[in-house]
């Protein structure tokens, strides 16, 4: 399949997700939109897969992309297509739809945590109290129309969702490699989120803290994006018309 991966900095990237594409032979495109790269037609792509960011869904006169990625997000799940969204991408497809997005009233949640997950095909064989890590200091507040509450949490009630068949959004990060901590941890953003939360210097705690989790999240993060492969390839690939996307 060939699977179109919208970043939005270049630190936030598939991680463990890209072994998974590359041990299935799929061919991953990615469109690195905060450096003004161009979204390309969507007919051609067979999955979408939208990863997190330090802007935020409202942030559209800061980042004037985010109008085109939601208008393209938009038109590709109202055509039923395959869709993963992870922390701002799970915002973004919320957003997009008919939903909203806003600040945590609380501070922000940052570190290792598991959440209880629905029975779903994205979930097969995955821990019913899953394995996850948080960094994140929005949330989605309301649904959009039609969706489906897969996964709530005590700090941010919406951790997992789908709309429709085929699209999800996961506000908790699984595509972890073992050096994500450090490359988020360059960006000045979010070290300012994850102090708010932890207190200064908490970032050696957090790089400590994943270290020792670490395996049982990749091993999670894996068959979570797997199952993802599979939703996508049941659907039967790229097709069903061209895509219009419209702000």
């Amino acid at each position: 399949m060939k699977i179109l991966v919208f970043q939005h900095v270049i630190t936030e990237h598939p991680g463990s997700f890209r072994d998974v594409m590359q041990a299935g032979g799929h061919v991953m495109h990615q469109v690195q939109l905060d450096e003004g790269a161009a979204i390309p037609d969507l007919a051609g792509f067979d999955a979408l897969l939208v990863m997190g960011g330090p802007m935020d869904v409202w942030q559209t006169e800061k980042h004037p992309w985010l109008v085109a990625e939601m208008a393209a997000i938009r038109a590709w799940v109202q055509a039923g297509r395959p869709y993963l969204g992870i922390c701002l991408g799970a915002q973004l497809l919320a957003h997009a739809n008919g939903g909203h997005a806003q600040l945590m009233s609380g501070p922000p949640e940052v570190g290792f945590s598991h959440v209880a997950v629905q029975a779903d095909p994205l979930f097969k064989d995955v821990p019913p109290l899953c394995p996850c890590f948080q960094w994140h200091g929005a949330e989605v507040a309301k649904l959009p129309p039609g969706a489906t509450l897969l996964a709530t949490g005590a700090a941010c009630r919406v951790q997992a969702f789908r709309l429709g068949d085929v699209a999800y959004g996961l506000q908790f990060h699984m595509e972890m490699t073992e050096s994500s901590v450090a490359e988020w941890g360059s960006l000045p953003d979010y070290v300012a989120s994850l102090e708010r939360a932890k207190g200064s210097g908490a970032l050696a705690a957090i790089k400590a803290e994943v270290a020792l989790k670490f395996p049982p999240l990749h091993d999670a993060g894996r068959q979570i994006f797997t199952n993802f492969l599979g939703i996508a390839a049941a659907r039967g690939g790229a097709g069903g018309g061209r895509l219009h996307a419209s702000a």
